[in-house]
């Protein structure tokens, strides 16, 4: 039987407009129930925490998330990142090898799984291998973006619902960034969410939308929706709203799917990136 990690972690905010890095934990060990709460109001505050050093065996990494809330298992017939219609990998690789997923390119700020009436609540991201250059991964805080908004925006956005388009679905031609052809059949069930979301834990208000899926605003002219979701991602996409990370080898990540966005820079594929993922389940935004 495992002994107890130690009780005093250390949680020091970054000067950056989100995360804090946590020190003085192993989480390959089991961990006193103070602590865990410690982390669950951390994360809820600064949306990103960052553990350094870490060894984890895929168990491991999973039983560390488990404190934190069940697996992410999504819907037959809304897809994600690695599912199969009733498998739901507990770990995926996100990597350049062999059987990992997202390969070596950019990935442009959103959120996991917004399309899905569920979306998950975090993610943890565990580094194995990491490039000498590129691949790092920037974290924006939407509470931020939310609360720079003119008070003419919030008032125009304050009762939208958006509806988030499946990327995993194949089409025939490359989705555009606001849905133009509303005439086209819809080959799986779709989701409308708050664009502004509540926060189920802090009560903060979040701009829920993501810089470059497929999106559509209900109930509004495809013109004048199209220009206002193009407005919001302009200012969505600012430094003073993100943080970047460096990773090194044996950080794991753990960030509030449902407060931030994040975004990989892409790398040379001569280079290999191996990191592991797990997906926390969430609840129906509101």
């Amino acid at each position: 039987m495992s002994t107890l990690a130690p009780t005093r972690v250390q949680i020091s905010p970054l000067d950056a407009p989100l995360g804090a890095v946590v020190t003085g934990l192993d989480a390959s060990r089991s961990i006193q129930p103070e602590v865990i709460l410690q982390l669950k109001q951390a994360l809820r505050d600064l949306h990103i925490l960052i553990f350094k050093n870490q060894t984890l065996t895929d168990q491991q990494l999973f039983d560390f998330s488990a404190y934190f809330g069940d697996l992410f298992v999504p819907l037959d017939e809304t897809p994600v990142l690695a599912s199969a219609p009733g498998v739901t990998p507990r770990v995926i690789s996100i990597s350049n090898t062999e059987g990992g997923y997202t390969g070596t390119g950019e990935l442009q700020f959103h959120s996991d799984h917004h399309w899905t009436p569920y979306p998950s609540s975090g993610s943890l991201l565990y580094a194995l291998e990491i490039p000498p250059k590129g691949g790092d991964t920037y974290w924006l805080n939407l509470n931020l973006a939310y609360e720079a908004l003119d008070d003419v925006t919030k008032a125009r956005i304050a009762d939208l619902q958006l509806i988030t388009y499946n990327p995993f679905l194949q089409r025939d031609t490359p989705a555009p960034l606001y849905r133009v052809d509303r005439s086209a059949p819809l080959v799986s069930p779709v989701y409308p969410h708050p664009l502004v979301r509540t926060h189920p834990e802090s009560g903060k208000k979040f701009l829920y939308l993501d810089v470059s899926t497929e999106v559509e605003l209900v109930g509004v002219e495809l013109e004048e929706g199209s220009a206002l979701i193009a407005q919001l991602r302009q200012h969505l996409n600012q430094p003073q709203f993100y943080y970047k990370h460096k990773w090194s080898v044996g950080d794991v990540v753990y960030w509030d799917n449902q407060a931030t966005l994040h975004y990989r820079e892409s790398f040379d594929s001569s280079d290999r990136r191996v990191l592991k993922r797990v997906s926390l389940a969430g609840s129906r935004p509101f």
